[in-house]
């Protein structure tokens, strides 16, 4: 494989993870990111409590984080197989799971040392489960490939 294909891959896993990276500095505070959302949900819902708003913009955050890590997960799915034909698809997963914990560790370890954000094993968590997500998304996508060139092969 050349060395223009390597950065084809793996180019995009390098700037997601400085978009995740990027996401936990304190501009993305829980703080901060409530001044946004708070006027949106009023809006959209003029009726809507304090309470429920608080609740929302939880499961927004945390949908944020199965978000990112699961565009990781088939970022990192992708740059694995390189194109590949080759049979590997649960190296592949395996080997991005295994990214995707350390980057959502380290992402965590990044936010203890930020004054207005908390790190949380709960995150870390909810980030491997998008992670995931994306391998099954990943494998159920190559698999679904194979069979497609099976069977122009057969026809």
């Amino acid at each position: 494989m050349s060395y223009r294909e390597k950065i084809q891959y793996w180019f995009p896993v390098f700037l997601w993870i400085l978009f995740i990276f990027w996401m936990s500095t304190s501009m993305f505070s829980a703080q901060n990111t409530y001044l946004f959302f708070e006027p949106l949900m009023r809006f959209i819902v003029p009726s809507i409590s304090r309470k429920e708003i608080i609740f929302f913009h939880l499961i927004f955050r945390k949908l944020a984080h199965i978000t990112e890590y699961f565009i990781s997960g088939l970022l990192l799915f992708r740059a694995f197989s390189n194109g590949s034909n080759k049979r590997r698809e649960w190296r592949w997963a395996i080997s991005s799971l295994l990214i995707i914990v350390i980057i959502a560790t380290s992402d965590e370890f990044h936010q203890s040392f930020v004054s207005t954000r908390t790190a949380s094993l709960v995150d870390v968590g909810i980030d491997i489960f998008g992670g995931f997500l994306a391998q099954g998304i990943g494998l159920f996508m190559f698999k679904w490939r194979q069979q497609q060139k099976e069977k122009k092969f057969v026809v």
